[in-house]
């Protein structure tokens, strides 16, 4: 089997030879470090991003098999991306940036942290229209562009024979240069599917979101039905090319660690219906595995996340709230798969605290319908040595 095969066949409860060993991905600063301490080279460091050539090396050096976060797909974000500038600069080197998004944020040297969000562009509907909506909607050069990006990094690695035209639209016989390529790596590769509401959360801030909902729902429901389908588009062309890819994926962070960041009714009533459409979409490709991730608890949001066709939780993070896939499986069946809930701390520990964790996953594979990943970004503080030593772990407990 290859890993493609085998990570398929454990979300399906079918029978398989051995688990798959699989990661989230690092901070950028992690792997600075491993650089600075020769573990792996500086190229890899710079180059690395989900599912790329650097990450796919990485993941061998040390014992990996792949990332979950390999996807591929048109884009759904904002096009053309907001032109970011400084606003303001201190004496001691920080700056007020505003970013691709339209956010005003806090830049500080030496920080490598998620920054400091201390105003937002979108704040009602003169912003909204004159400023965001035109830039979420549906184009074909939104696919194009990305199928041009991924011809031109396979060819710069040798990857794929170089170009014999200088079309600006790809060519049919250019996408089935690129799908030999996928099928090729034997690993599993998702449709990004976009996001439903995480997005405007990122856009209009926590508190702008949250005031939304009470002072305008109307304009917050046409910004979710504008996203929403374009996303649908989106995911509609990039299925409609040809790519036989294994499952879809939709990215939120729309929890922290005490529970969601939008009311659940309004989630499972404006929301839900937008996952439906695209779920049924997929469906009708043939696609089954619906993973999306979200940080921090998600208790409250995964009975509409099921109930439209998402059923696979990622990546679980354990946090201070213990998050599991055992009391939600127990809650909603078989229907409920999970892939991430093993806990990255141990990475800076020690042997014995890797120990532990693996076999604390023991009963939650023994579930079927989950693969263990660390439940994010592997960070700056894990020691190569350690990290090494869990992938040789899971793979003699798991063979």
């Amino acid at each position: 089997m290859n890993h493609r095969e085998r990570a398929m066949a454990v979300l399906n409860y079918e029978s398989y030879d051995h688990l798959p060993i699989v990661h989230f991905g690092f901070w950028d600063l992690t792997l600075e470090l491993w650089a600075e301490q020769g573990h792996i080279s500086p190229e890899l460091a710079r180059g690395w991003s989900d599912g790329n050539w650097a990450d796919q090396e990485i993941s061998k050096l040390l014992g990996f098999d792949f990332n979950w976060y390999h996807t591929f797909g048109a884009s759904t974000e904002l096009r053309p991306r907001i032109e970011p500038k400084v606003l303001e600069e201190f004496e001691d080197g920080t700056q007020h940036v505003l970013d691709g998004n339209g956010v005003i944020i806090v830049q500080k040297p030496g920080i490598t942290s998620i920054p400091q969000e201390i105003d937002h562009l979108l704040k009602g509907r003169e912003p909204w229209e004159e400023i965001y909506k035109p830039r979420l909607q549906w184009s074909p050069d939104r696919l194009n562009s990305h199928l041009k990006y991924a011809l031109k990094f396979a060819r710069e690695h040798g990857w794929l024979p170089p170009a014999t035209n200088g079309n600006e639209t790809v060519t049919a016989e250019e996408r089935q240069q690129l799908k030999g390529l996928f099928d090729a790596q034997g690993l599993p590769i998702g449709i990004h599917c976009g996001s439903m509401i995480g997005k405007i959360r990122d856009y209009a801030g926590l508190v702008g979101l949250s005031y939304m909902t009470v002072d305008d729902p109307m304009l917050l429901e046409e910004m979710v039905e504008t996203v929403a389908e374009l996303c649908y588009q989106a995911t509609k062309a990039t299925l409609e090319a040809g790519f036989v890819l294994d499952f879809g994926h939709f990215w939120e962070d729309i929890c922290y660690r005490a529970g969601p960041l939008v009311n659940p009714r309004f989630f499972k009533a404006k929301i839900g219906p937008g996952y439906r459409r695209i779920t049924d979409l997929l469906h009708s490709h043939g696609i089954h595995i619906v993973s999306l991730d979200c940080d921090g608890k998600i208790d409250a949001l995964i009975p509409t996340w099921l109930e439209n066709g998402v059923n696979t939780m990622f990546p679980i993070e354990v946090g201070t709230w213990h998050a599991s896939i055992k009391p939600w499986r127990e809650k909603y069946g078989r229907e409920l798969r999970g892939i991430g809930g093993m806990d990255k701390k141990v990475f800076a520990y020690d042997r014995a605290a890797i120990d532990a964790e693996v076999e604390r996953l023991r009963e939650l594979v023994d579930l079927g319908g989950y693969i263990p990943c660390p439940d994010h970004r592997i960070p700056a503080d894990a020691k190569w040595e350690n990290v090494q030593y869990y992938c040789e772990r899971m793979r003699q407990t798991f063979a």
